[in-house]
């Protein structure tokens, strides 16, 4: 929690209006700012569900953990997480995240790059049949 109030401290953006929300089989996600050079993401992931394995060819990510327990898969490690843990996802990485816990996950997910939108991921595996061949 000491995170995201010292980030929200840093970004009054937070507590903005949600610009936009989506349902995922895994679970959902809301775009809390954009700009041309960066986008925040709140992503909350349900119980027993996981995002692909993926990566991206022009944006990195940064995850700060506010809620529930999981692992976050990057490149070939797997690292657990929990509330204020922080996963630095850069370019080209191959990551996913996964609740293995009772509860909600829940992330904000700050992207930095050249572009952010959701055509720049590459699937590796996805267990909601969304490769595309």
């Amino acid at each position: 929690m000491k995170t995201l109030l010292l980030l929200a401290s840093l970004c009054p953006l937070f507590f903005l209006k949600k610009l936009h929300a989506e349902e995922r089989p895994w679970g959902s996600y809301e775009i809390l700012h954009e700009h041309e050079d960066y986008k925040i993401k709140r992503i909350v992931v349900k119980p027993g569900q996981r995002l692909s394995l993926q990566r991206h060819t022009k944006r990195a990510e940064h995850w700060i953990i506010i809620q529930g327990s999981g692992i976050a898969t990057l490149n070939d490690e797997r690292i657990p997480v929990t509330k204020g843990s922080t996963i630095h996802v850069q370019l080209h990485d191959i990551h996913r995240i996964e609740n293995t816990g009772d509860e909600e996950l829940v992330f904000v997910e700050v992207q930095t790059g050249t572009y952010f939108g959701e055509d720049d991921i590459e699937r590796l595996q996805d267990d909601y049949g969304r490769i595309e061949k």
